[in-house]
């Protein structure tokens, strides 16, 4: 039986995900904080981690950013095959969303042109990725990102002979570079397969997952688990002071890839792992 969903609904839904993804700091990031403020070794990474917490709690009672960089807005957005959107085009939908959401929300916009930088004035055009799922509900998740973190996110084509040892290398190289760029403790999507921008997608998914979620694949769950370990022990620390938390988590996506191929992605969010869902 189709079900028919007004866009009226997707803009009301995607305009207070906007403003509360970017007040509300995810409960398992807060635990987190607590987890790594016990173990830092370092007095300096546990006073920043601490400050980090207070700064959440801020922005929560005061309803205001958890960060000034109030990201590009991202949306990944699952259509059950049995809805029928009315009253409208889904996309500009979305987008009247985000416009709203940013305005009353008084939230930063950062979208500008690539060029001449002139700023959109409204944080849109949004970044949009839509999958059509069995079932008669639309899910919307928003995930904002900030440009620090995504700055230091990176694609490359692995030969296959690279195999597991490249991509850890790749990986460790990319935090290392990336040192307190992407305002540590960071947490690591890897895309693992697919294509060039397959890759790039399956690790922007794969930083919406919660802090301790292991991947269902053990064999990937130990690597994602050997890589924290690893990327923890470069010293980078909270903000780039030194210490031991420079990653709270690391999780892996992958898909079958070309024979000649082996894509690899590495999305980098901060500290700040902004995301809220809602379902309709």
């Amino acid at each position: 039986m189709i079900r028919e969903i007004s866009t009226k609904e997707i803009i009301r839904t995607v305009k207070d995900l906007c403003i509360d993804a970017n007040y509300n700091l995810g409960n398992d990031v807060l635990l987190a904080f607590d987890k790594a403020i016990e173990n830092e070794r370092s007095e300096i990474g546990r006073e920043v981690l601490k400050e980090l917490k207070e700064n959440a709690r801020i922005a929560r009672e005061e309803k205001s950013p958890i960060c000034q960089d109030c990201g590009l807005a991202v949306v990944f957005i699952e259509i059950g095959q049995d809805v029928h959107i009315i009253d409208g085009d889904l996309t500009e939908a979305i987008n009247e969303g985000v416009r709203q959401g940013y305005k009353d929300g008084y939230l930063r916009k950062s979208a500008c042109n690539p060029f001449t930088r002139k700023n959109t004035g409204d944080n849109t055009p949004a970044i949009i990725h839509t999958e059509i799922v069995p079932g008669s509900k639309i899910t919307i998740t928003f995930a904002p990102k900030g440009g620090g973190a995504e700055n230091m996110s990176r694609v490359t084509m692995l030969t296959p002979a690279a195999g597991l040892e490249g991509i850890e290398e790749f990986v460790i190289n990319r935090i290392m570079e990336s040192g307190s760029n992407p305002c540590p403790p960071t947490i690591i999507g890897i895309g693992i397969g697919g294509t060039f921008e397959r890759s790039a997608i399956l690790a922007k998914r794969a930083i919406l997952r919660e802090i301790g979620d292991r991947n269902p694949d053990e064999s990937m769950a130990k690597i994602e688990e050997d890589l924290l370990a690893k990327i923890n022990k470069l010293g980078i620390g909270p903000m780039g002071y030194g210490g031991s938390t420079t990653s709270l988590d690391v999780f892996i996506e992958t898909e079958p890839c070309h024979i000649a191929s082996l894509p690899l992605a590495v999305n980098i969010q901060c500290h700040a792992a902004r995301h809220k869902e809602a379902v309709i």
